[in-house]
C-alpha cells in the first residue's frame, strides 16, 4: 500500500509539473506566436520600385493599308506583283485586257474633237458639245480603270487573282490586291473599362509577339477609342498602339501582348501584393510583432502585379504573415520564398542561411 502510495503521489507530481509548464508557456508566448512556432511564414518589408502596368492582346496590322480594284469588270491580261513583293508608289500592279476599252476611247476622242470643231455658238452645237465632252472623259476613266498601280508604297499582302480570271475575283469584301505599309505597324489591344481609364496618349507600352519568344518592340498610345465594344457582357475599348522601330522579325498579323506601364514608385516600402487583404474597405496586412500575429491597416500606393507600395503603416524590416496557401504551393513557396521576398519563420533567421 506505501508502494502503490508512493507511486501515485509521484505521478501526481510530475502531472502538475507538466501542465504548469504548458501554462507557462502559453502565458509567455501566446496563442499567436505558438501558432507561429508551428510553421507560419513570414517575409520582410522591403524597400525598392513599384511599377503597375495594364495589359490587352491584340495582332500586328498596318497603320496604312488598301483594297485595290480595278474601275472596270473584265478579263485580267497580266499580274505583274506577288504576295511579299516590295513595290513603289504608282507601279504597275495589274491590268486587264483594254481593247475594247480603247476603241471607245478612240472614238469618244473623234466625236468630242468634231464637237469642238463645230463651235457652241447655238443651243444645240452647245449640247451636242457637252455630250461629246463627257462620253470622252466617261472613255477615258475606263480605260484608266483597266490598270491596277500602287497609290503608296508598300508590300502586296494578297493577291486575289489571275491572269485569265475576271476582275472580278477578290470583290467579296476584299479587293483584287491587298497593299500594306509595313513600316508604319500598330497593334489595337482591347482593354477592360477598368483599365482603359488609366491610359492616355502618349504613354509608352512594351509589345511582346506569341511567337516570337525574347522579341519586345516598344510604342506609344496614339488612339484610345472613346467607344466600347461589348463582347459576353465584358465591356472593353479598343486602343491603338503604334511602333517606334519595328523589330525585322516582325509580321502583319501576328498575335501580340501590349503592356502599359500605368504607375511608378521608387525607393518606397514593398510588400508582397499578395499579402495585403481587404477588410470593410480598408486595406490591411497580418505583422509579426514580439511573437504577435498583429492585423494593421496600411495605405497603399502603387500597387504592382508581384509587390505594392506602402505608404504608411508597415516600416522597411517589418516581418509580414503572407496569408496561408493551399496545395502544396510552389518551390520557393515550400521553401518560404514568398513573390521574390526571402522568408523567414517567426523569430528570426532565414531558412538555410543567412540573408
Amino acid at each position: 500500500m506505501s508502494i502503490r502510495r508512493g507511486t501515485l503521489v509521484t505521478n501526481t507530481a510530475l502531472a502538475a509539473l507538466l501542465l504548469g509548464g504548458v501554462v507557462l508557456a502559453y502565458v509567455q508566448l501566446g496563442p499567436e506566436e505558438a501558432a507561429g512556432e508551428s510553421g507560419a511564414r513570414t517575409v520582410r518589408a522591403g524597400r525598392g520600385t513599384v511599377v503597375a502596368a495594364v495589359s490587352a492582346s491584340g495582332s500586328v496590322e498596318s497603320a496604312k493599308s488598301r483594297s485595290l480594284s480595278f474601275g472596270m469588270s473584265g478579263t485580267v491580261e497580266h499580274v505583274y506583283v506577288k504576295p511579299g513583293d516590295e513595290v513603289k508608289k504608282g507601279q504597275l500592279l495589274a491590268k486587264l485586257d483594254d481593247d475594247a476599252a480603247q476603241e471607245d476611247l478612240a472614238a469618244a476622242l473623234a466625236s468630242y474633237q468634231s464637237a469642238r470643231a463645230d463651235g457652241t455658238a447655238t443651243a444645240r452645237l452647245n449640247a451636242a458639245y457637252v455630250k461629246a465632252r463627257n462620253a470622252y472623259r466617261e472613255a477615258a476613266r475606263a480605260v484608266a480603270g483597266t490598270v491596277l498601280k500602287a497609290p503608296f508604297s508598300g508590300t502586296v499582302t494578297a493577291v486575289n487573282g489571275s491572269a485569265g480570271g475576271s476582275s472580278g475575283q477578290g470583290q467579296g469584301g476584299s479587293g483584287f490586291i491587298e497593299l500594306a505599309d509595313t513600316g508604319r505597324l500598330r497593334v489595337v489591344g482591347s482593354f477592360t473599362e477598368s483599365d482603359v481609364g488609366r491610359l492616355k496618349t502618349g504613354q509608352e507600352a512594351v509589345v511582346t509577339f506569341a511567337a516570337l519568344p525574347g522579341v519586345t518592340a516598344t510604342g506609344e498610345v496614339t488612339q484610345i477609342q472613346p467607344v466600347a465594344a461589348t463582347t459576353e457582357n465584358v465591356v472593353q475599348y479598343p486602343v491603338t498602339i503604334s511602333f517606334g522601330q519595328v523589330p525585322e522579325q516582325v509580321r502583319l498579323g501576328q498575335t501580340a501582348t501590349v503592356q502599359i506601364e500605368v504607375g511608378r514608385a521608387e525607393d518606397v516600402v514593398t510588400v508582397p501584393t499578395t499579402a495585403i487583404s481587404a477588410v470593410g474597405g480598408q486595406d490591411t496586412v497580418t505583422v509579426l510583432k514580439d511573437g504577435r500575429q498583429t492585423r494593421v491597416r496600411v495605405e497603399v500606393g502603387v500597387r504592382g502585379a508581384a509587390t505594392a507600395e506602402i505608404v504608411s503603416g508597415v516600416r522597411e524590416g517589418d516581418l509580414i504573415v503572407p496569408p496561408a496557401t493551399t496545395g502544396t504551393g510552389t518551390d520557393d513557396q515550400r521553401r518560404g520564398g514568398f513573390n521574390g521576398f526571402g522568408g523567414e519563420r517567426p523569430g528570426g533567421g532565414p531558412p538555410g542561411g543567412g540573408r
